[in-house]
Parts: structure tokens; C-alpha cells; sequence
């Protein structure tokens, strides 16, 4: 092999390290909260907790997310339950794959991660992905979060198409306050993606989503946080009766010393 030869290879097989996906905030403050440490023991697992605790969304807005709440331009979409990859493209060829910080080879047949490649190949089966440039998105399937969309196969969900596919409409008709999205997500936030796939497929079963994501485009145009978090286990009933939660009141005095961890947990 020549040295143009070997340099082309080496430039092919390299790869690359993007930047990470930033870390997305929730918008209601959480504290920690202890749980029995036998009760965790035996159910931990199935409430996929690493430690004796809950972390849990208080009636409290966190600092510079008022946004959220009184911006007539926010709007809410599915979080979906998967794990987050950020592709890059160069004229059509998929050049870099990543999950956070963690660089896929995509040309790693064997011993590699193939779910993640057979996603992206079916998204862009779907022309989901651009020829050109970085995007991020949600890989969903059979290996991934007990798989509650019941898929056959793995797919790679674009954010840029949650906005637009996943926003729920009704969003805008109800007070945003603690109270009602407590309920809103206990009873009613069901799956956007679930309920569009279960349309096509003659089901009548639905699924709770995971969370939802704040979007603001607006913000974002003004170079301003323009996206925040809310997911079903932030709150106290995602865990009770099975799991009590000793001391939990949403609209407790809490000191800064308290709530000093927020910016330090997921």
C-alpha cells in the first residue's frame, strides 16, 4: 500500500469525537429524598434506582426557568425512553457515531454495538437522517429500556422530528402549575409515538411516556436555555405505596444547604 493509499485508510478508520449532548435541567427544583434501605434491596432494580433514594420534583421553580411556565412560545414533546445518540454525515456517509461521550465504530461488525448501527440504517431508510451534519437523537428498540414500545427492531429517533411529531397539542389549554402536571403525568401522559404506531398496527393498548422535553425555539434563536425536562419518576407516586417516601411534601419550606445537589444528579 502507498502512502496516499495508507493515509486515505487511516482518515476512513478514524474517529471522531463530538461534543456531548448538553445536559438537559429540569425545571422544578428536586431534593433528595431516603427510602428504607430493605425496600430497596428488594425493589430497587424494578424502579431502576442506584441507591436508597429518590430524587424528586418540588412545588418550587427552579431559578431561570421560568420560561417554562409563562412563555406562550414553550411547548412540550415526548421524551422518549431509549439512549441518546449523536450521529455526524459527510455527503451522505455516516462518518461518526456517539453515545454521550462514548465513540461507536460503525464499521465494527463484530463484537460491536450492531443494534445501534441497524437504527440509524433503518432511519435512514426512512430518510430520518441528513446527508450533512450532526444530529442528535433517541435510539429506541428490543435492547433498550425493557423496550416499552414493543418494537421488533431498533430505531433511531431524531429530536428534530420529536418536535414536530410528538408535541403535545393540548399543552397550551391547561394552567402549567405542580398540581396539574402531577396529574397530567400519573394519568394521562401517554406515548405519542405508541399511540401513532398502535393507529397503524389496529392496537387499543396505550403506554405512558417516559417524561416530556421543553422546547422553546424561540429562546434558542436568542441564544437562551431553550429546553427542560419533566419525567414521571420525578414525582412521589411514580414510587408509592410500594416504596413510601418518608417526609415527601411537594410544598415544604426547604433551605438552599437542602436542595444544594440539584445541579449535580440527572
Amino acid at each position: 500500500m502507498n502512502n496516499e493509499n495508507s493515509k486515505q485508510s487511516n482518515e476512513a478508520t478514524a474517529l471522531t469525537l463530538m461534543a456531548d449532548f448538553p445536559k438537559i435541567y429540569c425545571p422544578l427544583v428536586r431534593k433528595i429524598f431516603k427510602i428504607d434501605p430493605v425496600i430497596f434491596k428488594k425493589l430497587g432494580s424494578r424502579y431502576k434506582l442506584k441507591a436508597p433514594e429518590v430524587y424528586l420534583v418540588i412545588n418550587k421553580v427552579n431559578p431561570g426557568y421560568e420560561w417554562v411556565f409563562e412563555d406562550p412560545e414553550t411547548i412540550a414533546v415526548e421524551k422518549l425512553d431509549g439512549t441518546n445518540i449523536k450521529i455526524k454525515t459527510e455527503k451522505g456517509r455516516l462518518v461518526a457515531v456517539q453515545n454521550r461521550m462514548n465513540i461507536i465504530d460503525p464499521l465494527k461488525v463484530v463484537g460491536g454495538p450492531a443494534h445501534i448501527v441497524d437504527g440509524i440504517l433503518r432511519s435512514a431508510s426512512k430518510d430520518l437522517i441528513k446527508p450533512d451534519g450532526e444530529q442528535v437523537g433517541e435510539l429506541i428498540g428490543p435492547k433498550l429500556q425493557g423496550n416499552p414500545y414493543k418494537l421488533e427492531s431498533h430505531e433511531w429517533y431524531p429530536f428534530e422530528k420529536a418536535i414536530t411529531d410528538l408535541r403535545y397539542k393540548s399543552f397550551h389549554e391547561h394552567e402549567r402549575n405542580f398540581e396539574n402536571w402531577s396529574s397530567w403525568f400519573k394519568d394521562h401522559l401517554h406515548s405519542r409515538y405508541f399511540t401513532k404506531r398502535a393507529s397503524k398496527l389496529g392496537l387499543t393498548e396505550s403506554v405512558f411516556a417516559e417524561g416530556v422535553i421543553f422546547y422553546n425555539l424561540k429562546r434558542k434563536a436568542e441564544n437562551k436555555s431553550w429546553r427542560a425536562k419533566l419525567r414521571r419518576d420525578m414525582f412521589a407516586w411514580f414510587y408509592e405505596p410500594e416504596i413510601p417516601v418518608a417526609g415527601y411534601d411537594p410544598n415544604a419550606e426547604y433551605s438552599d444547604e437542602d436542595l444544594k445537589l440539584q445541579d449535580l444528579k440527572d
